[in-house]
């Protein structure tokens, strides 16, 4: 059975890597869709989390891990994000003997109101603009070590008249080690734009690819999680225009670039994404997470703070599962995450 397992694997990813290196890797103007309102899921990266303990977040970013775990369970988020930003999620998933597992979500941007404004300044009214996504997820465990899944993605842009539609795919593969280790794979984003803004004027989807390792240690209450994000593209170092670091000979224009192990060192650890949970007894758990491509994008040399940096706390009361984080993208700031979990049935007598 594992043989035939790992067969229909290695086909399945063979397949949507052929249609995924045609996509573009790049955020656009769909870079929502690789963003989180769960609580959870932001503290430990902002990413795939490779935990496979029935948590319904995690799998609008690994498919696989919908599970009968997750049968019956609702979930709802928030994010107040900076200015008049807001995000906010749904999930809610089932299971059916026959045909696997089921997740449904709701994920929606909303970006504040601006003012209708002329040439000369003149204001008239105002409009919004928001970007949504509904998900239908798919999971199926295989056997005892390995399990599959899949999302289908409807995704959405309203500003003010203006609409764009796209359709995308995810898919996602788990194995789990007699000893405990978890290892995760997924392709996110394999699709295109059906509708844009303007003729002519057609948006990319910002497909990835991450790899993701976990372990929960066997003395210690503690789990711990690697993710090593875009596989797809070595090269993540971002040009800053403004060249806050002085890397620009002011006198010369010349560019200082890194070379060899540095190099070489800085690449790699934009692809790291590294995380932990800590169990304080059955019902409060401490996270924490470090991303260190965030961290080299959003920092200002002069006042690095925390940036890249995120951290969160989970309590189980009663029914329900509470979820709160921070994650400091800039020196400015740091987004607040709140998430709610139950499961419904825990309600019926």
């Amino acid at each position: 059975m594992k043989k035939t397992t790992f067969i229909v694997l290695i086909l399945f990813f063979t397949v949507e890597l052929h249609l995924a290196f045609s996509q573009n890797t790049e955020q656009g103007a769909y870079g929502f869709v690789n963003t989180t309102s769960a609580a959870r899921v932001a503290a430990l990266g902002g990413s795939l989390v490779p935990i496979d303990d029935g948590d319904i977040q995690l799998g609008l970013f690994n498919p696989a891990l919908i599970s009968a775990e997750t049968s019956g369970k609702l979930a709802l988020s928030y994010v107040d994000y900076f200015a008049d930003i807001n995000f906010a999620g749904l999930q809610y998933a089932r299971s059916f003997e026959k045909t696997g597992n089921f997740l449904a979500s709701l994920q929606y941007h909303h970006y504040g109101s601006f003012d209708y404004a002329d040439e000369g300044g003149l204001t008239n009214g105002s409009f919004s603009a928001a970007d949504y996504a509904f998900t239908l997820g798919w999971g199926r465990q295989l056997d005892s070590s390995f399990s599959i899944g899949a999302n289908a993605k409807f995704i959405g842009r309203q500003y003010e008249t203006y609409n764009a539609f796209a359709m995308a795919v995810d898919v996602g593969a788990n194995y789990r080690t007699e000893s405990g280790w978890l290892l995760s794979l997924t392709a996110r984003n394999i699709g295109t734009e059906l509708s844009s803004f303007f003729e002519g004027a057609d948006a990319s989807l910002p497909f990835s690819m991450q790899f993701g390792v976990s372990k929960r240690l066997d003395h210690v209450p503690f789990r711990f999680m690697i993710v090593y994000d875009n596989l797809q593209k070595w090269d993540l170092t971002y040009e800053d225009p403004i060249d806050l670091d002085g890397n620009i000979d002011p006198i010369t224009g010349e560019k200082q670039e890194k070379e060899g192990l540095a190099k070489f060192g800085d690449q790699f650890l934009r692809h790291i994404i590294i995380g932990g949970e800590f169990y304080i007894g059955k019902g409060l758990v401490l996270r924490g997470s470090y991303n260190y491509k965030r961290r080299q994008e959003m920092k200002i040399p002069d006042k690095l703070g925390m940036v890249g940096f995120a951290w969160g706390i989970g309590i189980r009361i009663s029914k329900f599962q509470i979820n709160y984080s921070r994650s400091s993208y800039h020196a400015v700031g740091s987004p607040n995450y709140f998430s709610i979990v139950t499961r419904l049935s825990d309600f019926v007598n």
